[in-house]
């Protein structure tokens, strides 16, 4: 059972609560997930079993998409409806016109302090340990991307809005950010993460539904589907599958060369680019990362 379930996760449980009842439930030997979600949150959650915890890395890195709401009016420590309220402002006279004016605002590349309830480490401490000891610290800015930010509701004092974004990106930073444009403070009081890469909610299961329900589970080679796929031939199989570098001479894209055949890309390979590594069978034994003329492996799957 090395293989991959798209979870959805109920609220008031932390994400790894959640893999700990997954894990029980199929028998596992090991499970981990590919992406935290805050106990409040509910939604998409990768969970990879056995050997596939082997991927979640490169699992953690895709795409997501959330519907958050937010209250207007209340700002609280945590940012979210679990914190103590530290501020409360007046709301106003307020037109859903100047809420999607201040949206376009957040679109794009944009800059994130993490929250101090967090997991974030600094100096070797999650912020969050400080952040109960009722200690605040200087965060560094981090770079994340907001592809597509939306207002789907505006019933006052509450905001919905659906969110497109990179890794990395805070939901509840985002919405302490909205409310301070808007000038009236927010903080969310819901969240539902509804896709992660190709994991979408509507294929979701719950862990009510487990272990009886059918057809949960992905393979490796699925859910790693967002790489590209490295056929190699069977000495450079032998050398890659013990660990050593395999020579690639960098040829034009879709063309057998020495060593490996590239057969499903429309794209050239670039340096630092993980892909996916299959054997003359063309059966995922492993994830390697591309240099100028050879191929590095990064993973190595025991799935025989």
């Amino acid at each position: 059972m090395n293989s991959i379930i798209n979870l959805d996760k109920p609220a008031h449980i932390t994400s790894q609560q959640a893999v700990v009842k997954v894990k029980r439930l199929l028998s596992a030997k090991k499970a981990g997930h590919a992406g935290t979600l805050d106990p409040i949150a509910t939604g998409v959650l990768i969970v990879c079993l056995n050997e596939a915890t082997k991927i979640t890395r490169f699992l953690a890195d895709l795409e997501k998409e959330y519907i958050a709401q937010l209250k207007l009016g209340e700002r609280t420590d945590t940012y979210d409806s679990t914190g103590k309220i530290v501020e409360k402002k007046d709301i106003g006279v307020l037109y859903a016109e100047d809420i999607h004016e201040v949206l376009s605002r957040f679109k794009g590349c944009i800059q994130q302090i993490p929250p101090m309830y967090s997991a974030v480490k600094i100096g070797g401490e999650p912020l969050y340990k400080l952040a109960r000891k009722g200690i605040s610290i200087e965060r560094p800015e981090r770079s994340v991307h907001i592809y597509q930010l939306e207002l789907l509701s505006f019933h006052h004092p509450y905001v919905n809005v659906s969110v497109t974004c990179s890794k990395g990106t805070y939901i509840r930073t985002l919405c302490e950010d909205i409310g301070n444009a808007l000038g009236t403070g927010a903080h969310m009081t819901a969240l539902k993460r509804t896709r992660v890469g190709n994991f979408r909610i509507e294929d979701a299961v719950s862990i009510a539904e487990l272990p009886d329900k059918k057809n949960i589970f992905c393979s490796m080679d699925e859910a790693l589907s967002h790489l590209k796929e490295i056929i190699l031939d069977h000495d450079s199989w032998l050398k890659a599958k013990n660990g050593l570098p395999v020579d690639i001479p960098r040829n034009v894209t879709g063309t057998p060369f020495d060593g490996a055949n590239k057969d499903i890309c429309d794209t050239p390979l670039r340096d630092s680019e993980y892909v996916r590594l299959k054997n003359p069978a063309h059966v995922l034994f492993g994830i390697g990362i591309l240099g100028s003329n050879s191929l590095k492996v990064e993973r190595l799957f025991n799935t025989s």
